[in-house]
């Protein structure tokens, strides 16, 4: 195939990592940024084999282990008593059975890795808002107040709300979970019980993860709770120290004196809505990448994964294809029963998490049986293998 030029609409994770997957084969990418630089909300994410595969073909192992954490498993506790209700070994252990590590990092921290890289062999655009997408059969443009960008295809990687959808596809109403997300971090400094761990504590209507990042001088927290009266779905909220401590007022002493520890100024809160999986995300010569096509709820920690998959499957299609609308709707057959599934266990672990009485009991019972090997068929999905193969066929 000639070398394409491509155009993606936002420099978030799975915009970054899509203009690495392609410009690594050759295509001249330029990336288009509303903001004055590529700034990422949130703090600490989770990065399982099924992704880091990518990152690290890319060439980034070494910068990724100089600055993210390995956590050694994860445990999940009792609200109330700490209890240890079942655990699951990450660290070498993982690496060995799927070929790749788990990482703890900071967003920021990998935003800023992969956009070091795009730079070397990428165009970026800052202060460029996206107002319409025009596709003319032989090229497609993004229009914007500074003028119009014209590329062989483009990529909606703008996240939940996205412009490049909502001009292109339906735009769906959004439904509230009834559940609001506290994120914030605390300085390990403070904080003396931190072990390399992903802990999850599960209580009635509410749960806590929390773990180190920041190569393990920050504990990243993310707090949710069943609530009302507050339904406002931004990730730059901020928050009152005071009322999410009220929130898990009588939990665990380990709990409460986290939360007793988060500085304020990392104190923020969001409305989770849960969205209907797209019946297409393609359209002749325009597709979507990441949340802007299949945003997920934080319950399964795949938000991030899931983009930098769609980036790897995304450049294999377009590797192997000359018909361009024919390769995104490719690139859409392939991702689209592997995501929708992410988004519905996403959607079921709300429910799981927050159990209470017998329920909980019984749930507690069930997954110390089942929680070893249940995550298999999300971790061992190699997103280049996979594409490789039925394309082949």
């Amino acid at each position: 195939m000639d070398k394409l030029n491509v155009l993606i609409v936002g420099a978030g994770i799975g915009g970054l990592t899509a203009a690495l997957c392609l410009a690594r084969r050759g295509h001249a990418v330029q990336i288009l940024e509303q903001s004055a630089e590529a700034t990422t909300s949130g703090a600490g994410i989770q990065l399982s084999p099924n992704c880091t595969k990518v990152l690290h073909s890319l060439g980034l192992a070494e910068q990724l282990v100089a600055i993210a954490c390995i956590p050694d498993a994860i445990e999940i506790r009792h609200w109330q008593d700490a209890n240890l209700i079942a655990s699951s070994e990450l660290g070498s252990g993982i690496t060995a059975k799927f070929g790749s590590p788990y990482y703890h990092i900071h967003r920021t921290d990998l935003a800023q890795l992969l956009l070091n890289e795009v730079k070397k062999c990428c165009e970026i655009h800052f202060n460029v808002a996206v107002d319409r997408v025009l596709d003319e059969g032989r090229e497609v443009s993004a229009i914007s107040g500074l003028g119009a960008y014209k590329a062989d295809l483009l990529i909606g990687a703008d996240g939940i709300h996205s412009t490049v959808k909502n001009v292109c596809l339906s735009n769906e109403a959004p439904r509230f979970t009834g559940n609001i997300a506290w994120r914030a971090t605390v300085p390990v400094s403070q904080f003396s019980s931190v072990t390399p761990i992903t802990q999850l504590w599960w209580g009635p209507g509410k749960h806590v993860v929390y773990y180190p990042i920041s190569q393990g001088e920050l504990i990243n927290c993310v707090c949710v709770v069943e609530k009302s009266g507050w339904q406002r779905e931004s990730w730059t909220e901020k928050g009152d120290t005071d009322e999410l401590q009220a929130d898990f007022a009588g939990w665990h002493e380990s709990i409460t004196q986290l939360l007793a520890n988060v500085d304020p100024a990392s104190c923020f809160k969001w409305a989770l809505f849960d969205r209907d999986p797209l019946l297409s995300w393609s359209v002749g010569r325009v597709t979507l990448l990441g949340d802007a096509c299949h945003p997920t709820l934080p319950f399964l920690a795949q938000g991030a994964a899931m983009a930098i998959e769609d980036a790897a499957v995304l450049a294999g299609c377009m590797a192997e294809r000359s018909d361009i609308p024919s390769s995104l709707m490719r690139y859409q057959n392939l991702r689209m029963a592997r995501t929708q599934r992410i988004q519905r266990v996403s959607r079921r672990n709300a429910h799981v998490f927050h159990m209470s009485g017998m329920a909980s009991a019984i749930r507690n019972v069930l997954v110390g049986y089942m929680l070893p090997g249940t995550m298999d068929w999300l971790y061992g999905y190699d997103p280049l293998q996979s594409t490789s193969q039925v394309i082949s066929q």
